[in-house]
């Protein structure tokens, strides 16, 4: 067991090193601080992470980043980048919600302004956004519809008058990733996502109005159009719904059938995957991009019905309220990217699990607004903590396929959050806070209590000592909906 003891190898950096006896073909580095890696030591993640080490054409390093924790496969909070040509891809390395992902809209409004009516515009944004597990969105979209929505993304939403050209402008991949195939993807993947298009879902997906509470790079957070603290913010985290849950469904099945085809043994049955450059790698990519678009034009279309909320409740228009689009980030995703390994530039399949780019600037695959001073990075915390904004560095590419943290890190499980706590305790407490929130369900409440969760200001810290993504803002919550 001892050798499962990362050693120390720098200021918050840990290493196994490759076990050939285990099958390692990469060692596994662990980005953390002592509080953080104690956490990860009690669950399976480092042992999921040495296993990922052992597939066929993984690269230079398995990364583990400070919210790292036992997932499908794959840790949560793991990258690992494959062998573009020999390398696999696999459906547990990107996760069930595919791009669940997080954007964030400023406002002009101040916390003097939103405290008075803080629960109207809670409620309306709750009566105005569905949420919950089978909760279906306001629109029935036909099976030829949603292979729009599916090839287009967020394109899709603003033709049909959700949000504008801007919003696109700063997404990632501009909301678009090209490639996608709706043939790809089963009827009862279809069924599933057809009814849901424009809704928040459950778990630890959410709709927060926060304030800035701490500006730390006034440079870049004026570039993100955060002036101020006390400005008004909207933080929404969403995925793609049981859309992207199908998908991943559809082909961890495809892939532990195709396992003895291509000869592959895995440590972790969980781990099933296929060639990159197989007929099932490529049709897995096809469909999980279908999803990618699924999920980006859900969070438009949330976007445009909390514009609308915000002008019904503040009797404004959208451009008075001046509510942009900062920027949306994608997590559990896959995608080919350049980068160096032994010197050499080489195409790889990074597997971002519940992590987030990181790029900074210069970088081509950053939208033009802000590809000179790098790619703005968002780490929701849990709802009574806090969010933070940071900025994509250099260091980030050679520790971390330029990745970093997606959010604060589960560290109790939600069976155990429902026996510790209730939510009438869940609520006073967030209460005591100032912090009113909304939720469809008493245990949605309670599982997602911020005891659940690692501490997100040490998720922060971690990256930001480290220079994967730099501190801009701080950000604390006023108001939440959920699922």
């Amino acid at each position: 067991m001892s050798s499962l003891i990362p050693k120390k190898i720098g200021n918050m950096q840990y290493q196994i090193d490759a076990d050939s006896n285990r099958g390692m073909k990469v060692p596994v580095t662990i980005y953390a601080d002592g509080g953080l890696l104690q956490k990860m030591m009690t669950d399976r993640t480092i042992t999921q992470a040495i296993n990922v080490s052992t597939l066929p054409g993984v690269q230079k390093h398995v990364v583990v980043l400070p919210d790292g924790h036992e997932g499908y496969g794959f840790p949560v909070g793991g990258v690992a980048a494959m062998d573009a040509e020999d390398g696999m891809i696999s459906p547990g390395g990107v996760g069930y919600d595919i791009n669940c992902g997080v954007r964030l809209l400023r406002t002009n409004l101040n916390e003097n302004d939103v405290r008075p009516k803080l629960k109207n515009l809670v409620n309306d944004l709750f009566s105005s956004i569905p949420s919950g597990v089978g909760s279906k969105g306001t629109i029935k979209l036909s099976f030829s519809q949603l292979d729009e929505v599916l090839v287009k993304g967020v394109q899709w939403a603003v033709d049909n008058g959700y949000g504008s050209k801007d919003d696109a402008d700063v997404c990632e991949e501009n909301g678009q990733m090209k490639n996608a195939d709706p043939g790809k993807v089963s009827a009862t993947a279809r069924k599933r996502g057809a009814p849901q298009l424009g809704s928040l879902g459950s778990g630890n997906h959410f709709l927060e109005v926060q304030k800035v509470a701490e500006i730390h790079d006034k440079e870049a957070a004026k570039r993100m159009g955060i002036y101020n603290e006390g400005q008004v913010t909207v933080l929404i985290h969403c995925g793609s719904r049981g859309f992207g849950h199908q998908i991943c469904s559809d082909y961890l099945r495809v892939s532990e059938q195709a396992l003895s085809k291509y000869g592959i043994t895995l440590a972790d049955r969980e781990l099933a995957c296929v060639p990159n450059s197989s007929d099932e790698g490529e049709s897995y990519r096809k469909a999980m991009f279908a999803a990618l678009n699924f999920a980006w034009s859900n969070r438009q279309m949330i976007t445009h019905w909390t514009r609308k909320t915000f002008e019904r409740v503040f009797k404004q228009s959208e451009s008075d309220l001046d509510m942009k689009l900062v920027y949306d980030v994608a997590h559990n995703i896959a995608k080919v990217e350049k980068h160096k390994i032994d010197g050499q530039l080489k195409s790889v399949v990074v597997h971002r699990k519940g992590a987030t780019r990181a790029f900074p600037g210069g970088r081509d695959e950053i939208p033009q607004k802000y590809r000179d001073m790098g790619q703005p990075v968002f780490i929701p915390g849990s709802m009574g903590t806090a969010s933070w904004i940071l900025l994509g560095k250099p260091n980030s590419l050679d520790l971390s396929f330029g990745s970093t943290a997606h959010g604060a890190g589960r560290t109790m499980s939600r069976s155990a959050a429902r026996r510790n706590y209730t939510d009438v305790q869940v609520q006073k407490t967030l209460s005591d806070k100032g912090i009113f929130i909304k939720a469809l369900t008493r245990e949605g409440v309670v599982e997602e209590t911020p005891e659940a969760y690692k501490d997100v200001d040490a998720v922060a810290n971690v990256s930001h000592e480290l220079g994967l993504a730099t501190k801009v803002a701080k950000l604390v919550p006023m108001g939440v909906i959920k699922g």
